[in-house]
Formats: C-alpha cells, sequence, structure tokens
C-alpha cells in the first residue's frame, strides 16, 4: 500500500488540474448569468427600442434593432408556453438566445453578441436547406424527398 499512494498522489494532483482547466490555454468569453425582467427591460438591457408586434397575456413579442443586429424578442408567461413556442418555431430553422421565460431569434452573431449581455444558452433550429448553410437558397427544391 505504501508503494502506490506516492505514485498515486501525482496523478491525482495532475487530475485536479485537467478537471479545472488549468493551463489550457484556451479561453472562452465570459457568459454572465442568464437576465430576467420584461420585453421592456431585456430591450433595454440590449439597447434596443422594441417594436411590439404580441402583445398578449401568455406571449409578448417584438423586433428589436441595435449594433449587433436585428432580431425578435419574446416572453412568456410561463416556461411550459416557452418550450412549446420554442419546440414549435425550430421546425423554421433559425439561432435562438434562450433565458427563463424569454427568448431572442436571429442571425448566430447577434445571438453570440446578445449573449455576452444577457446571458443565455444557445438552441440551434431544423436546418432544411440541405446545403449547410444558415440561409436556404432561394430555388431550393424539396421534389427529391
Amino acid at each position: 500500500m505504501r508503494l502506490t499512494r506516492p505514485i498515486l498522489a501525482p496523478i491525482g494532483a495532475a487530475l485536479v488540474f485537467a478537471l479545472a482547466g488549468c493551463g489550457s490555454g484556451a479561453t472562452k468569453p465570459a457568459v454572465p448569468e442568464t437576465a430576467t425582467g420584461s420585453l421592456e427591460h431585456l430591450a433595454a438591457e440590449v439597447k434596443c427600442t422594441p417594436n411590439m408586434q404580441t402583445d398578449a397575456d401568455e406571449i409578448r413579442q417584438a423586433i428589436c434593432k441595435n449594433s449587433d443586429g436585428k432580431f425578435i424578442l419574446a416572453t412568456f408567461a410561463t416556461d411550459r408556453g416557452q418550450r412549446e413556442w420554442i419546440n414549435g418555431a425550430k421546425d423554421y430553422g433559425g439561432h435562438y438566445l434562450v433565458g427563463r421565460k424569454w427568448v431572442a431569434v436571429g442571425e448566430t452573431s447577434t445571438m453570440n453578441a446578445l449573449r455576452t449581455t444577457l446571458g443565455g444558452d444557445i438552441e440551434e433550429g431544423t436546418d432544411h436547406s440541405g446545403h449547410g448553410s444558415d440561409e436556404p437558397s432561394a430555388g431550393a427544391s424539396h421534389s427529391g424527398h
């Protein structure tokens, strides 16, 4: 037993450093704690004036534009309503920044920029283009499917 302890100590120390990411050299941009609040509050956080499209009890949705790009910002009354909306919307493709009872939808670069302020998680919609691009081609045909 005494011979294994001196061997295990350096291995354990190396494992701790590896799990902590020490010396990896790779740094990811810090993601803040996920923002919460009303649609107007979230819009103010990312410096946009929301152009309201839907103002209902279950969902409030607006078009926003700031220096990062144009996007849709939506807030929800319930977590379930939010998840149902996202699941339905993902069928149409797109890039989603998801927080607690809110979603932003737009281009990848815009969602990544908003994430540095709002936090949240990036989710991707279904790509129906068949070409691997972010945007379906105007002449895309589904006749071969």
